[in-house]
């Protein structure tokens, strides 16, 4: 489908002066007259550039002097690049009957702007539309479903930024160090961005469903064992669960002297330390916190069990010393988050613990009976910051 310039403006959402000027720097060329959809992402792209700081009458000189080629965005890859669609948010909410403020957050949720009910939307924030629709027809709140909206944003970001990293250091720039150009990129990239693509969506779905079935498993054992102890047929365990919070000792100033370089090479390790080593004892990280890590354990001696050799694993990985504070009790659970008194006393307990040391609280020692290869030494009520009364405390440590 051919388009003049001012459509691609109105395709793309931009100033038709902008793109007319994109047009008389020969960064938008015309086949045959016209142009087409690649043109709508290339002024997209443009004006992402130009609101970066970058000088697009340069951009023009080098494109006209073939040192950039902007022929990649052509490949289907860079259809998420698309232009806009006709339909409005205010529209989309009116017709669908979701909440406007929860449309509105689908462009937030992609990593946009706040837009207003009058902005037209993307195909790819139309296609998150039907999953709303369905919670909600359902009964789930606009609160929650929002929220999980904005919970699957997140970690699409750090997704799509931890994959833009190594697609510019272990591909692009490899490239452009053996002297290569642009349009060496868009030879040598194009087929392997389109193939990526495909198996990238089921890489990660398939990942998604990995945490599904743990999840969802959770629910099913939950629900039946409600159902068992109100017919009779089943005690609870009188082990409640542990929040543990695990922390690095000068993490925080070893990354800032050492740069981000190395920040980064420090989280890749203590990450997968801690993501095998809690899983192993039925536990999940819950959530980062900086320069260390919260836990939810089912039962506190497997967090125990884990506490410690996370400790070692993190001498044993050259990581900084870790310390960590563990307690249990009931707490509270929303929004893919723990929250609770259970929550606020293990992070105070996790502050307190020294160097390479494993705290834990009377509450854990006592739902740890006969816990193998583990004793507990008690060292007495102790004030934590930000608690009223004293917590006694115990040290964990390997017989």
């Amino acid at each position: 489908m051919g388009y003049t310039l001012v459509e691609i403006a109105e395709r793309a959402g931009l100033d038709p002066a902008f793109v007319d000027r994109l047009g008389t720097l020969g960064i938008l060329e015309p086949v045959d007259g016209t142009f087409n959809e690649g043109d709508v992402r290339r002024a997209r792209i443009v004006q992402s550039l130009d609101a970066a700081g970058l000088p697009i009458d340069g951009l023009g000189a080098a494109i006209q002097a073939g040192h950039i080629d902007l022929g990649f965005v052509d490949a289907p890859a860079y259809n998420l690049f698309a232009g806009l669609t006709d339909t409005t948010f205010g529209e989309t909410a009116a017709r669908s009957g979701v909440p406007l403020e929860v449309v509105l957050a689908i462009r937030e949720a992609a990593g946009a702007s706040v837009p207003s009910p009058d902005d037209r939307m993307r195909q790819v924030e139309l296609e998150v539309l039907p999953a709303l629709e369905m919670a909600l027809r359902q009964g789930v709140r606009p609160t929650v479903v929002e929220g999980a909206l904005r919970a699957a944003g997140e970690s699409a970001r750090r997704l799509a930024e931890i994959q833009s990293e190594w697609w510019m250091t272990d591909i692009l720039q490899p490239i452009f160090a053996s002297g290569g150009g642009a349009t060496e990129v868009t030879e040598r990239t194009g087929d392997f961005a389109d193939a990526y693509g495909a198996v990238d969506d089921a890489m990660i779905l398939g990942l998604y469903h990995g945490h599904q079935a743990h999840t969802w498993m959770k629910n099913i054992f939950e629900g039946f064992e409600a159902v068992l102890t109100r017919a009779g047929l089943y005690a609870p365990s009188d082990r409640p669960p542990a929040i543990c919070f695990l922390d690095l000792s000068g993490y925080t100033r070893l990354t800032e002297e050492r740069g981000d370089a190395a920040a980064a090479d420090l989280a890749g390790r203590l990450s997968k330390l801690v993501q095998r080593t809690s899983v192993q004892h039925g536990g999940k990280p819950v959530k980062w916190l900086g320069d260390g890590v919260m836990f939810h354990f089912r039962e506190p001696g497997p967090g125990v069990l884990a506490a410690l050799e996370m400790v070692e694993g993190a001498r044993d990985e050259n990581l900084p010393p870790a310390h960590v504070g563990l307690h249990a009790g009931p707490v509270i659970f929303q929004d893919g988050d723990y929250f609770g008194r259970t929550v606020n006393t293990a992070a105070r307990i996790a502050d307190y613990a020294r160097q390479g040391e494993v705290l834990v609280s009377d509450e854990v020692v006592t739902a740890s009976p006969g816990l193998e290869g583990v004793r507990f030494e008690a060292i007495g009520p102790v004030e934590l910051k930000g608690i009223t009364e004293t917590i006694p405390l115990n040290v964990a440590r390997r017989v």
